[in-house]
C-alpha cells in the first residue's frame, strides 16, 4: 500500500473515491460538511431518507455526488460523537479499508485522519491509520492450493491533515505505523505458521535472516551451549521432542556505546502438547501459537531497527518444543536452572516458565536496564482478563505503570495484577527450593511470582498474552499483540534518549 499525506478540500479531490464520517444524530464531520455544502445538500437528503444513521461499522457509498469531481463517496458511521475515542477511531479506519477494498477504487483519500480524538493529536493519528490499514488488509493463505479470492483493489491511499505545518510530524508517524505493522505482520505469519513448519530451528532461522535484513546482531545456541551454559530449566521440556532446542539472542545497537540496553523476552514453545501432563485434544491444534511471544519479539525488533530507535535492545528467545515421549520430563522431576536454584516439576504443561526462568537469568549478562518477557502463559489469565487485555506483573511500578500507558495509546491495553509476596507461599516444595505450579487460584499471579525469583537483580516485568495472542473461531489467527504496546513504549523511551 501507497501512502501519501496531503491537505485540501474534499469536494476538489480528483480520486476514485473520498472517505468521510458522519456520526450519529446526523452530525457531519467536517469534511462530510464541505461536501454537503458543496452538493447542495445532497448529503443530508441522502441521510434524511434513513440510508446513513452514523452508527459505528456502517458504510454508505454514493455515485455521482453533484458538485464534487470525485467518482466515489463513501459515508462511514462514526457512532456517537461524545463516546468517539481511540478504540471508535481505529474501527472507523478498519470499517472504511474493508468496504473500500469491495470495490473497484485503485486509490482513496481518507478525510477520517483529521478528525479529532481525545487527548491525542496528528501524530496518533496518522501512526494509528496506517498500522490499522495494513493489518486490515492482512491475508494469510500460504499454505492454500487455490489463494483465498478477496477483491483488493485499492492500491493507493491519501491521508488528510487540517493543518500543512503539521506535515513532516505526519510523515514521520506514517512511516512509524507502516514500521509497526510490519512487524506485527512478521509476529503475525510466524504465528500461523503450523507447527511441523515453524520448529524451533525454523524459528531460529527466520529470527536470523529478520537480523540480517535489518542489521540486527544474531546469535543461535545450540543444545550443546545450552548444557554448557547449564540451563536444565530448559533443556528439561526440550528432553521429550526430536527437535533440537534453541537459544535466540538478538541485539539491536542503536544507543550509545555502553548504554545498558532493554531486554525483551519471548517464549517460544513452537508446539506445546502439555508433556506427560497430556492437554485434553480439543483446540490442542491452538497450541501452535505457544510461540507468539518469540513472534513478538521478534516483530518489535524488526520494528525498532526499521525506525532506527536510538536504544540497545536484546531480544532472547528460547525455543523448543514439549512433547510427550520415552526421555520426557516426568511430573516429580527436580532440575537446576541456570541460576543454581533447583525446581519440582510436579505439571510438565506448567513449561513456558521453565524456558523462561533460564533466559531471564542469561539476561542479567547483558547488565540491562530493564527487562519485559512476553508470554503466553497461562489460561487462567484468559479467564481473568479474557481476550481484551493481556496480564501486566512487573517489581517496579515505574515501569508497570509506562507500559500501561504505552498499551493504551497503541490500543493494544494490558492490566497490571499484584506481585504480593503473599502469593510466593503456593510455590513451596519440600524436595527442592521451589515447584513449577502453585495450584489453580490466581494462576497467572503465582506463574508471575515463580519468574520474579529470576528477575531479583534488574527491573522486570512479565505480559501474559495467553487470552490476546490469537483468536478462536471463525477469525482463527494470530494477533500480532503485544507488537504495537512493545513498540510504542520503545518509542516513548527513545523520545526521551533524544
Amino acid at each position: 500500500m501507497e501512502f501519501i499525506i496531503k491537505s485540501g478540500s474534499p469536494e476538489k479531490q480528483r480520486s476514485s473515491c473520498v472517505v468521510v464520517g458522519v456520526f450519529e444524530s446526523r452530525k457531519l464531520s467536517l469534511a462530510a460538511d464541505l461536501l454537503n455544502r458543496a452538493s447542495n445538500q445532497h448529503l443530508m437528503e441522502v441521510i434524511r431518507r434513513g440510508d446513513m444513521e452514523g452508527k459505528a461499522g456502517s458504510t454508505l457509498m454514493l455515485y455521482n455526488v453533484p458538485g464534487v469531481v470525485c467518482e466515489r463517496v463513501l459515508l462511514v458511521g462514526l457512532g456517537k460523537e461524545k463516546e468517539f475515542r481511540e478504540r471508535e477511531y481505529c474501527s472507523a479506519i478498519r470499517t472504511a479499508i474493508k468496504a473500500l477494498n469491495e470495490t473497484g477504487a485503485i486509490d482513496a483519500i481518507l478525510f477520517l485522519t483529521e478528525i479529532a480524538v481525545r487527548k491525542r493529536g496528528v501524530m496518533w493519528n496518522m501512526r494509528q491509520a496506517a498500522l490499522v490499514v495494513q493489518d486490515t488488509c492482512y491475508r494469510f493463505d500460504e499454505f492454500k492450493s487455490k489463494r483465498s479470492e478477496v477483491r483488493r483493489s485499492l492500491r493507493k491511499l491519501t491521508f488528510i491533515i487540517e493543518r500543512r505545518s503539521k506535515f513532516s510530524d505526519a510523515e514521520e508517524a506514517v512511516r512509524q505505523g507502516s514500521a509497526i505493522a510490519a512487524g506485527v505482520t512478521l509476529a503475525k505469519n510466524l504465528g500461523n505458521l503450523p507447527s511441523n513448519v515453524c520448529n524451533p530451528t525454523y524459528l531460529a532461522e527466520r529470527a536470523r535472516k529478520m537480523a540480517e535484513e535489518s542489521g540486527i546482531g544474531c546469535r543461535i545456541l545450540e543444545r550443546e551451549e545450552l548444557i554448557e551454559e547449564g540451563m536444565g530449566a530448559l533443556l528439561a521440556v526440550a528432553q521429550g521432542s526430536h527437535q533440537p532446542p534453541k537459544l535466540v539472542v538478538l541485539s539491536w545497537e542503536g544507543g550509545n556505546e555502553g548504554e545498558k540496553p532493554v531486554v525483551l523476552i519471548g517464549k517460544g514453545i513452537t508446539f506445546d502438547t502439555g508433556g506427560i501432563s497430556l492437554k485434553p485434544p480439543a483446540e490442542m491444534d491452538e497450541m501452535k501459537y505457544d510461540m507468539c511471544g518469540a513472534a513478538s519479539v521478534i516483530g518489535a525488533m524488526h520494528a525498532a531497527a526499521e525506525m532506527k530507535l536510538p536504544l540497545n535492545i536484546i531480544g532472547i528467545i528460547p525455543a523448543t518444543e514439549n512433547m510427550p515421549g520415552g526421555s520426557a520430563t516426568r511430573p516429580g522431576d527436580i532440575v537446576t536452572s541456570l541460576s543454581g536454584q533447583t525446581i519440582e516439576i510436579l505439571n510438565t504443561d506448567a513449561e513456558g516458565r521453565l524456558i523462561l526462568c533460564d533466559a531471564l537469568s542469561y539476561a542479567e549478562r547483558f547488565d540491562p536496564e530493564l527487562v519485559i518477557d512476553i508470554a503466553t502463559l497461562t489460561g487462567a489469565c484468559v479467564i481473568a482478563l479474557g481476550h481484551v487485555a493481556s496480564g501486566l506483573l512487573a517489581n517496579n511500578e515505574t515501569l508497570a505503570r509506562e507500559l500501561i500507558a504505552a498499551g493504551d495509546e497503541a490500543c493494544d491495553r494490558a492490566w497490571q495484577l499484584p506481585l504480593w509476596e503473599d502469593y510466593q507461599e503456593s510455590l513451596k516444595s519440600p524436595f527442592a527450593d521451589m515447584s513449577n505450579v502453585g495450584g489453580r487460584p490466581a494462576g497467572t499471579i503465582t506463574a508471575a511470582c515463580f519468574l520474579s525469583r529470576f528477575a531479583r537483580k534488574f527491573d522486570w516485568a512479565h505480559l501474559d498474552i495467553a487470552g490476546t495472542a490469537w483468536k478462536s473461531g471463525a477469525d482463527k489467527g494470530a494477533t500480532g499483540r503485544p507488537v504495537p504496546l512493545l513498540v510504542h513504549y520503545l518509542l516513548k523511551r527513545a523520545d526521551g534518549q533524544q
